[in-house]
């Protein structure tokens, strides 16, 4: 399979929706990764890594349906 943008564009959206899938009381509160820190570690790589998880969860839900259903799209037309 050759590297081409197309590739890189799906294997772009498969990581934002492996990370929009992520349940909050599944995974994330196990590894200490809840939404409600203190404020002092939420400068901290882990604290800015867990507002993006947050983001991705509050922001993308629609633009994620859409942005699949046109690569399914775009998929089956072009195999």
């Amino acid at each position: 399979m050759a590297l081409t943008l197309g590739s890189l564009l799906l294997s772009l959206l498969l990581f934002v929706n492996a990370i929009a899938v992520l349940n909050e009381e599944r995974f994330l509160a196990r590894v200490g990764w809840q939404r409600d820190q203190p404020p002092e570690t939420r400068a901290t790589v882990k604290g800015r890594l867990v507002g993006l998880l947050y983001a991705v969860h509050t922001l993308l839900p629609i633009p994620l349906v859409i942005a699949n259903g046109l690569s399914i799209v775009v998929l089956l037309i072009l195999g």
